[in-house]
């Protein structure tokens, strides 16, 4: 933790890089893991842009699904602790593929969220926006024009929000550290900004519970808890 906190003093400004690894502590199941939600579901059918066009409600009984699981979920020790380095002016921003908005639940305020937020829905017709799915559950409809609602989320088959990735990069690029807290770092463009870091001649520290392809090149590495390791390393750094 020492090591890690040193890292994170000495090396600014600092970027958070988090995905789905941090989250699962929280009670959210993850992705691509052993028991992970694509182990039960089909992607192209549930979370792809062309599943969407073909059979909204499926999708929407998926979304359903994962809004039942976020009402219960809470910020965990790992949220908590970057937001708690962000107010020590430690880290500058979190940039994640996250979409359970439980960075800004833990009190993080610049936050890019490349994948999008389940919180929201659109009409791909009007563009209406409506903040309340659940009472528009279980097929959420527009209520100026009556199409079916999209989830704010990016969907396989759709481009990540241009301003988004394009602030991410940046921040990539000018981070003296990079700070990777469970990411496998294989979905793209986002599996890239850590090469973004390196290539400007900053550094990385990895905290995931699996190696990522970045291990060999990081400056720190940790396949353990997220909430353990960050939250020692910001009492630590506080402490210092």
């Amino acid at each position: 933790m020492s090591h890690l906190g040193r890292l994170i003093r000495d090396h600014q400004p600092c970027v958070a890089l988090t995905g789905a690894g941090i989250s699962t502590e929280s009670g959210i199941p993850d992705f691509r893991s052993a028991g992970g939600i694509w182990t039960q579901f089909d992607p192209l059918e549930v979370a792809s842009i062309d599943g969407f066009w073909t059979d909204p409600e499926r999708v929407w009984e998926f979304y359903g699904l994962r809004l039942e699981v976020l009402r219960a979920a809470r910020p965990n020790p790992a949220h908590l602790a970057l937001a708690e380095l962000e107010q020590a002016g430690l880290v500058r921003a979190v940039i994640t593929q996250n979409v359970d908005g439980l960075h800004r639940a833990a009190g993080s305020r610049d936050v890019i969220e490349v994948h999008g937020t389940i919180a929201t829905a659109s009409c791909p017709r009007c563009g209406r926006r409506e903040l309340d799915l659940e009472q528009l559950l279980p097929l959420p409809r527009c209520a100026d024009c009556g199409a079916v609602l999209k989830p704010d989320v990016v969907m396989f088959g759709e481009l990540l929000p241009a301003a988004a990735i394009e602030r991410a990069t940046e921040l990539a690029q000018e981070a003296a550290l990079l700070l990777v807290v469970g990411s496998s770092l294989q979905v793209w463009p986002v599996a890239g900004l850590p090469g973004e870091t390196l290539r400007a001649g900053g550094r990385l520290a990895i905290v995931n519970r699996e190696p990522t392809p970045y291990d060999d090149r990081a400056s720190f590495v940790a396949h353990a808890s997220a909430g353990e390791i960050l939250a020692a390393c910001a009492t630590s750094t506080s402490s210092s």
